[in-house]
């Protein structure tokens, strides 16, 4: 260990050629695994898991590499982690493309039959995971594949079945006719958060309704006219004075000729229209309430693929489109419709195929609702919480629990867990089992699946290994710590994963559930085929690496924002990728034969290796509590800022004195400077970017096989040296101000000039006395004057810094009105600094609540900047005097 070879290191970074291999590095050397090592806590995260249906998008790249920085950070911190892998077999979404890939063959699933037609998704199922896997490889996901499940798997089949029965046992899933949301295209059932509303154009068709007795008529509307054929009453509000004589009376539906009564229920706004609506129980959520409340007939009119029934009497087999303007016609004919109101309205398509969903009377399986979300909402107020992040998440999951419906779990397809239950051949009994009646030859088994969110809502244990509760799994790495998610599916999958873990295990399902948003084009357009607009994970990757897009995605936005992608924010990270590796270059190529074994900072240290130890302690101290706040982007900031201005600026600049000077125990100790703080960087870097800080790291004298299982950095109190920080800076001021003056008056790097330093105090004299090399070596002077007391030449450039002003003898080349002007506006910047931070400390607030070192930070800027705003006044006055 810790021999390191220069050669090996490219000269130029070349993403494809640093990522290639690495991850079968890592899988062979079993670093992704969870080690079951009960000396380490535990820690846990489940993959969201991707639905087997196609490539994974640039928000699956986002998501994970959240997770896998996550779950590299922890490793590094000496947990045992899991990163449990899996996918989802994705229900209606998987069988649509099986079905429009045997569509171009010419089939259909009904051609080949259940049987056949499983098979032939389950090819698909392999196909996909397989280009899935290949993915995450290229991304670098540090996943355990000795764990991967899938949601139709036998252990997860297991626990469907399990969870199914126990909730009809216990009486919380039952079947009954329910008005549902119904896809006449894929004739499916879809929950309420599968259907997508619309704007579109439609009508208000107003009718008359002629009272039996003949004594007149009710007037009505509709925005559906097809389903009138379906309605058994008309309602008004019982108080409703219009109406009350009415009430139990009947009119004659037009067109079928049926008598239906006219009912008073208090669901009806009497402002609204007429205060008179038709009642069409079969074919309409509300109107199902009132027919529940008034026991009315419920008449389907429809078939379930959109198409009219026998109880549409001479319009039947008509799709309900064409329906509508036969009957429309018929009505206008008969005299009955008066009225046609255009209107805009809000309509339900689905998401899947975009047919127009249609309220539809079917029997189907529920979960009953309140019980279940009751126990999810007060477990939010113990210290069993789940944790929003951000936290104004947790108001819309609540929000949206506390006003849910029961759940339509059936769903009539073939491809997903088929419900456990049985009907009696002959006596039509119901049976639901965890197994299959002994005499199954009697029963039928239901043809329906469960929605595909049913099993993926038990992720967090069922795929622990859950119905098994000895199951080491389960007793160790559940709960879990964290779950990465959209803001898009808290309905659809994070409340249900809360509910039916709290009611199976007890207990919730992640501590943290950290929500990020959608990534959008660089115009802040919502990616999507139709616009065109998407960008491919992988042609990102081709292109700059994956630790280019990695990087890019983790930093580029705060907890729960949306994300713009723009192509050169990644080619600004590969720039950076691309310093690193230069700089990682420049010291190894300086190490010469230096091992692990020679680091040694017991030595005595320049200004420069004090200041960049103490910098790189506050840097591993500000990447670990954003890490930990799960702001990624703050500590990218700080990263970023550490490695490319301080590390690779000015500290290797400065190192490059001792490294080729000949005081071997200043060389020695400079390379055990960089290599340190390197080691250091390339760790914090290295859960954002795994492929080039391994390539760099193997390169560097270290210990141990991989940098995955290297240990995070911790601060070294030791190295705190705030006493060399105050010089550096001062060092950084003086550089910076005689390069910008330099610039002014157009006198490049490599002619000599006359620099005056006029020091407040003789500490800082003696200061800068023993920094002089640096000041020697990066500001080129023909003679460096320091001294607190120093007579300035009429025709001079100056600069104040913290603690000194610098003054540049520049006869015949400065213009000494041009030089006024310059300092009268740097004088404008230091009496609005002034101003700012002597508003800030009048602030009562702010003194009696800020923290006493944030206000003394304040206090020592505001006598900083009043000194310099003194310098610059005095300064003026001189010119003055001298023109």
């Amino acid at each position: 260990m810790g021999e390191h070879n220069e050669t090996s290191m490219a000269p130029k970074y070349n993403p494809t050629e640093v990522e290639k291999d690495r991850y079968q590095f890592w899988v062979e050397g079993k670093y992704f695994e969870a080690k079951n090592d009960e000396t380490k806590e535990p820690f846990t995260i489940v993959i969201p898991p991707p639905n087997v249906t196609g490539r994974l998008h640039l928000g699956h790249a986002w998501d994970t590499t959240l997770q896998d920085i996550i779950s590299r950070y922890k490793r590094m911190q000496g947990y045992d982690v899991l990163w449990l892998p899996g996918m989802d077999h994705a229900g209606i979404a998987t069988q649509a493309k099986v079905e429009g890939k045997l569509k171009e063959e010419g089939q259909s699933r009904h051609d080949l039959g259940r049987e056949k037609f499983l098979e032939k998704s389950w090819d698909w199922k392999e196909e996909y995971a397989s280009f899935i896997r290949a993915q995450w490889e290229k991304l670098g996901l540090g996943v355990d594949y000795s764990r991967e499940r899938f949601t139709l798997d036998d252990g997860l089949s297991q626990a469907v079945r399990e969870v199914f029965v126990s909730l009809y046992e216990q009486g919380l899933i039952y079947r009954g006719e329910y008005i549902i949301n119904w896809d006449p295209s894929t004739q499916t059932a879809l929950s309420d958060i599968e259907v997508i509303y619309k704007e579109v154009q439609g009508a208000f068709y107003h009718m008359r309704y002629p009272l039996k007795d003949g004594s007149g008529h009710i007037e009505v509307a509709t925005t559906r006219p097809e389903t009138m054929l379906g309605d058994t009453a008309v309602a008004v509000h019982p108080e409703d004075e219009r109406y009350q004589d009415l009430i139990g009376q009947t009119v004659v539906l037009p067109i079928v000729g049926r008598e239906i009564e006219i009912v008073g229920d208090d669901y009806v706004d009497m402002e609204f229209g007429s205060g008179a609506v038709k009642i069409t129980p079969a074919h309409d959520p509300n109107d199902f309430e009132i027919g529940e409340r008034h026991n009315l007939e419920r008449v389907l009119v429809m078939n379930e693929d959109g198409t009219m029934n026998s109880n549409a009497g001479k319009y039947k087999d008509m799709d309900r489109f064409e329906c509508r303007k036969q009957i429309v016609s018929d009505l206008q004919e008969e005299g009955v419709l008066f009225n046609i109101e255009e209107h805009t309205h809000q309509v339900g398509h689905s998401e899947r195929s975009d047919a127009v969903v249609e309220p539809y009377l079917s029997t189907q399986w529920f979960v009953k609702m309140e019980p279940l979300a009751d126990q999810a909402v007060e477990m939010q107020s113990t210290d069993d919480q789940v944790n929003f992040v951000p936290d104004r998440f947790e108001k819309t999951y609540l929000h949206w629990m506390k006003n849910i419906r029961d759940w339509c779990i059936s769903r009539q397809l073939w491809w997903g867990h088929r419900i456990p239950a049985w009907y009696h051949k002959e006596t039509g009994e119901v049976y639901v089992g965890r197994e299959a009646p002994e005499d199954v030859e009697n029963w039928e088994q239901d043809d329906d699946v469960l929605d595909t969110w049913f099993s993926s809502a038990l992720w967090p244990f069922s795929t622990m290994g859950w119905p098994d509760k000895d199951s080491y799994d389960l007793n160790r790495y559940f709960p879990t710590d964290v779950l990465v998610t959209g803001y898009d599916i808290i309905f659809f999958w994070v409340s249900r994963m809360i509910f039916q873990t709290k009611h199976f295990m007890d207990r919730r399902p992640f501590k943290d559930v950290l929500i990020h948003g959608l990534v959008r084009d660089a115009d802040g357009r919502k990616m999507s085929k139709s616009l065109g607009n998407g960008v491919d994970p992988m042609d990102v990757i081709d292109k700059y690496g994956a630790d280019s897009l990695r990087y890019f995605l983790s930093t580029g936005s705060s907890p729960g924002q949306d994300l713009r992608f723009h192509w050169e924010k990644v080619e600004a990270t590969w720039n950076f990728n691309n310093k690193i590796w230069n700089a990682s270059r420049f010291v190894i190529m300086n190490l010469e034969d230096f091992k692990y074994e020679d680091i040694d900072l017991s030595g005595e240290k320049s200004v420069a290796d004090e200041w960049i130890l103490t910098r790189l302690n506050e840097t591993i101290e500000n990447v670990t509590r954003n890490i930990d706040r799960y702001d990624f982007g703050e500590a990218g900031r700080y990263l970023y800022n550490f490695i490319w201005d301080e590390f690779c600026d000015w500290y290797i600049e400065m190192a490059k004195l001792p490294l080729y000077g000949d005081d071997e125990a200043a060389k020695k100790t400079t390379k055990s400077v960089l290599v340190v703080t390197l080691d250091n960087i390339l760790r914090m870097l290295h859960p954002f970017m795994p492929f080039i800080t391994e390539e760099i790291w193997q390169h560097i004298p270290h210990e141990g096989e991989s940098i995955t299982v290297q240990s995070w950095p911790e601060v070294d109190e030791v190295y705190n040296n705030q006493q060399s920080r105050k010089e550096m800076e001062r060092l950084v001021s003086i550089i910076r101000s005689v390069r910008n003056v330099r610039a002014e008056v157009d006198t490049p790097m490599s002619k000599e000039i006359k620099i005056m330093i006029k020091a407040n105090d003789d500490e800082i004299v003696s200061e800068l006395n023993k920094n002089e090399v640096y000041l020697n070596r990066f500001c080129n002077p023909e003679q460096l004057m320091i001294n607190t007391n120093i007579d300035v030449p009429e025709q001079s450039k100056s600069a104040v810094v913290t603690g000194a002003e610098i003054f540049f003898p520049l006869e015949g080349l400065i213009d000494i009105d041009d030089e006024i002007n310059r300092l009268k506006q740097e004088l404008q910047k230091w009496n609005s600094e002034v101003e700012r931070v002597q508003k800030k400390l009048a602030n009562e607030n702010f003194v009696s609540k800020a923290p006493e070192a944030v206000v003394q930070e304040e206090r020592d800027k505001e006598k900083d900047y009043v000194e310099k705003q003194k310098l610059v006044e005095e300064r003026i006055v001189e010119l003055e005097k001298v023109k």
